[in-house]
């Protein structure tokens, strides 16, 4: 059954344009109460016009992002029952509906068309859902279909920690996951969620990296009007997963001074609202992230030894790449496969010298970043073949790259042929890119990292674990 296409309105609380490099050009809202419900007004909304997308929404997973599907692939993306939060710290759960605009066979932008359905406050239509007519290209790979047979590999390290993770999965203890970034924490959450059936339903992520310190209290435990400047009533994240699951990603970025406050509801279930007298009590699984040794955080002053010691009855530790070479075939096999299948590409095969090179690299940005080479590599090969001629600039210029020599290409059996280890050749190359980035975009770091190809939340953590200081 058709739908007249002024019908969608109905279903629609904002409505937002982005161009094909990310940058918002209008967005707007229908319903007022989803401005109101918020504490923001008409100007602060239209304001959001003019920035960048992971600007407005910085805890995104890019990789996961609805935005960047559409306006990589030029497929319409459907998204139900997302759960995230803006620069500001304000909090959100919205079905989501995004297509590209496509002009001479190109993509040019993406529409993106939202229907709130945060549970705070009485919606204007609150039991509207969007017309599943409009549903025709969903997403094929949700977070619904994650399950533990999803994670790849056949590290024996790696399987006990699925073992491990099948059993944390059905206990109220908290859970710790820590690891390098781009070692899979994300999806060993998301397998541990969409096996536990009873907390399945009300599942809540937020990236604490995205919370900017002043906000965390009543992001987390919520707020009544007047408690301070701007204050309104808002349900904090900890009630808003009662009954359910709460993760917290990269947790070694919430302010020393404020873990007491997190160990107090692990401990007693309790949670008190920013200006609140009162007490309300929560029951909630919470699993933590970090993507830093835990006993190096404390050693930092970074982590509260007392919070970790509530969260260690229950850790999952996931190796690196470099220390699990065995799975890097899988995962090569497994991303070609999948890439030719997204991109519609006919690379069938990687070229012998090219699968040595990337069997020896080091990985340091571990699986997430296999998966973009192999994406890259893809994308861009007119052969049937994959050869090293393929890989990414920045990754040839990293393994100094030689025409001929496998060893020359990768430097890890030949380390006088530099004079210096690998590693440390490595962090000078990588630290100058990021300089000169930053020196190009006069210290912005949103742009400096569209310049360098990676996410802003990596960037800045690059940025922190090389040292660079005064680049603003």
């Amino acid at each position: 059954m058709a739908i007249n296409p002024k019908d969608i309105f109905k279903y629609v609380d904002s409505m937002m344009f982005v161009d094909k490099n990310y940058n918002i050009i209008y967005t707007t809202r229908f319903n007022p109460h989803f401005g109101s419900r918020f504490g923001f007004n008409e100007n602060e909304y239209t304001a959001y016009n003019n920035k960048r997308y992971f600007e407005l929404y910085p805890n995104l997973d890019h990789d996961e992002s609805a935005m960047v599907q559409v306006l990589q692939y030029g497929k319409t993306v459907i998204r139900e029952g997302q759960t995230f939060s803006d620069m500001t710290g304000k909090v959100y759960t919205t079905n989501n509906i995004t297509f590209p605009i496509i002009r001479f066979g190109k993509v040019i932008g993406a529409i993106e068309l939202s229907q709130d359905i945060t549970s705070v406050g009485d919606l204007e239509c609150p039991n509207k859902t969007l017309p599943r007519t409009y549903s025709s290209q969903p997403n094929k790979t949700t977070s619904d279909d994650i399950s533990f047979d999803s994670i790849i590999t056949k590290s024996t390290g790696m399987l006990e920690q699925i073992r491990k993770a099948k059993i944390y999965a059905f206990e109220d203890n908290p859970t710790l996951i820590y690891g390098e970034t781009g070692t899979g924490k994300e999806l060993f959450v998301k397998a541990m969620v969409n096996s536990n059936k009873t907390r399945k339903g009300k599942y809540i992520a937020q990236n604490c990296a995205a919370i900017p310190e002043t906000l965390f209290d009543s992001i987390l435990f919520g707020s009544v009007k007047g408690a301070f400047t701007g204050a309104e009533n808002r349900v904090g994240l900890f009630e808003m997963a009662d009954g359910g699951i709460l993760f917290l990603d990269e947790l070694n970025s919430m302010p020393v001074h404020l873990q007491p406050k997190l160990l107090r509801v692990l401990q007693d279930g309790k949670v008190r609202p920013v200006g609140s007298v009162s007490e309300k009590s929560v029951n909630v699984k919470v699993i933590a992230a970090m993507n830093k040794n835990p006993m190096q955080l404390i050693k930092d002053n970074l982590l509260r030894e007392d919070l970790f010691y509530r969260l260690s009855s229950n850790v999952i530790y996931l190796t690196p790449l470099r220390e699990r070479t065995e799975d890097i075939s899988l995962y090569i096999n497994y991303f070609l496969n999948h890439f030719n299948s997204k991109c519609h590409n006919h690379v069938f095969k990687l070229s012998p010298n090219l699968r040595k090179v990337l069997q020896k690299y080091h990985w340091p940005g571990n699986v997430r970043e296999l998966r973009h080479v192999i994406e890259s590599m893809v994308n861009v090969s007119e052969e049937a073949t994959l050869t090293t001629k393929n890989l990414p600039a920045y990754l040839m210029e990293l393994i100094n790259m030689g025409e001929n020599s496998i060893d020359s290409m990768v430097g890890l059996e030949t380390p006088a042929h530099f004079g210096t280890p690998l590693k440390e050749t490595l962090e000078k190359v990588e630290r100058e890119h990021i300089i000169n980035a930053l020196s190009l975009s006069n210290g912005n770091v949103s742009r400096a990292a569209e310049m360098l190809c990676m996410p802003r939340q990596t960037l800045k953590f690059r940025i922190d674990k090389l040292g660079i200081e005064n680049y603003k």
